[in-house]
């Protein structure tokens, strides 16, 4: 079988490494794609959510399974069109349809479904223009500090956490007023900030069965010591030692039972991955957010750690058959550390040529932003490459990734070297 998978970072790689492990799997192609995948895979240089290039791509190319990546696409509604085209409709599509994106795509639509089936979660209301004074009033009744989200697709920056009464206060203005966020922030959710230590419990569903994915959690800021700019994440590690057998058991009870339940109340046929941003408080989980795909650099450390043929796991998504495929985890732990580009999260350049990748023994380099120039591997992007390893530890598996990192140099190179700081 022939598939296509959407997408250009990291977790497309790690998707394609993993699909073309499969004997059941013939050729991958991957739209655009990156350095990584050119060299186990075909890139097609095309745009994710540019649907008729992709009609195109699929027919030429005999493509008979597509795995989304990023939640642009699913938002925009590839698996609609496919189901509405008479010659893509039978293709099945690994991620779910508008309607069930939603989850990710509207954040005042999330946080009335998880309301709506009783998944805990921060207390909320939404506001817009319209009734800005009443969204001043509820800020006034919370404690800091303060948690703003835009309800749209903010390219993960549309969340802002504020110690100031004052500047949450403005900032909500700037938001659905000045649409500081575009379209995104006209309207916006204003939630109690959730107190514990986050992690991520991710799920792969049919829509009626699901198998739950190893948990991991990721390092988001820039700096240190978890300082600085908010990035897409500089590292993860998997598993997440404080997430023992009772704290999941709990997930599953309160969270994973009632969004699958609540999915098909709604009559949402989702088939894809629900990735749930989870607080930990006290061993009591709450929702922080959902997203509609697997996360990245979170799909560096738990795919590896997958021991079953992904493909049949996809197989069974699409033929609602998942229930029937076997599920195996390493009890390994996997570890990742992003290396970025100079100024990233700010302004960076590109085109640096990457050297030493030839030299990484023990540990799996999972492509980002990079391109082939003249058969070069240069940087095309803020987050370059994951470093993962395995390890019988936390501290074993890092040790190897920055011993990996070592062999592998491009001019402003920066990584963090604390991942897993809080956990070891």
């Amino acid at each position: 079988m022939n598939i296509l998978i959407l997408g250009s970072g990291g977790r497309e790689h790690a998707f394609t490494l993993k699909l073309v492990e499969s004997s059941k799997v013939n050729k991958v192609f991957v739209v655009p794609g990156n350095a990584g995948t050119a060299k186990i895979a075909t890139n097609v240089t095309i745009s994710p959510t540019d649907f008729e290039a992709i009609k195109s791509t699929v027919l030429e190319n005999d493509i008979k399974m597509v795995v989304v990546g990023p939640e642009a696409p699913l938002v925009s509604g590839v698996h609609d069109f496919f189901l509405a085209d008479n010659q893509l409709k039978d293709i099945p599509v690994i991620g779910p349809k508008k309607d069930g994106a939603l989850l990710e795509g509207s954040k005042d639509f999330s946080k009335q479904f998880m309301e709506n089936h009783n998944v805990p979660t921060a207390k909320y209301k939404s506001f817009n223009n319209n009734n800005l004074e009443k969204g001043y009033t509820f800020l006034e009744t919370l404690e800091p500090p303060y948690v703003l989200k835009a309800d749209g697709l903010a390219a993960g920056k549309g969340v802002l956490i504020l110690n100031s009464l004052e500047e949450a206060k403005f900032e909500l203005k700037e938001m659905v007023s000045n649409q500081k966020f575009g379209e995104a922030s006209l309207t916006v959710v204003i939630e109690e900030f959730l107190k514990g230590i986050e992690l991520s419990v991710f799920v792969l569903t049919d829509g009626k069965n699901y198998k739950i994915l190893p948990s991991a959690k990721d390092y988001k800021r820039i700096g240190e010591g978890d300082v600085g700019l908010n990035t897409g994440g500089m590292g993860a590690i998997s598993p997440v030692p404080f997430a023992d057998d009772a704290f999941l058991d709990k997930v599953e009870e309160l969270v994973v039972k009632p969004t699958i339940a609540g999915l098909q109340k709604e009559g949402i046929d989702y088939r894809g991955f629900i990735f749930i941003g989870l607080m930990n408080d006290n061993g009591n989980p709450s929702v922080v957010e959902y997203n509609v795909r697997m996360g990245d650099p979170e799909t560096e450390v738990v795919l590896p750690r997958i021991e079953s043929d992904l493909f049949e796991l996809f197989d069974g998504v699409a033929n609602q058959t998942l229930n029937e495929k076997s599920f195996s985890v390493t009890k390994q732990t996997a570890t990742t550390v992003m290396l970025v580009s100079g100024g990233y999260p700010e302004a960076y350049q590109k085109n640096k040529e990457i050297s030493g990748l030839e030299n990484v023994v023990n540990s799996t380099v999972f492509h980002g932003g990079t391109s082939l120039d003249n058969n070069k591997v240069v940087t095309s992007g803020g987050r370059v490459m994951a470093i993962t390893s395995f390890g019988d530890s936390i501290q074993e598996a890092l040790d190897k990734s920055y011993d990996s990192i070592e062999k592998i140099s491009f001019d402003d190179m920066n990584y963090r070297k604390d991942i897993g700081f809080d956990l070891v």
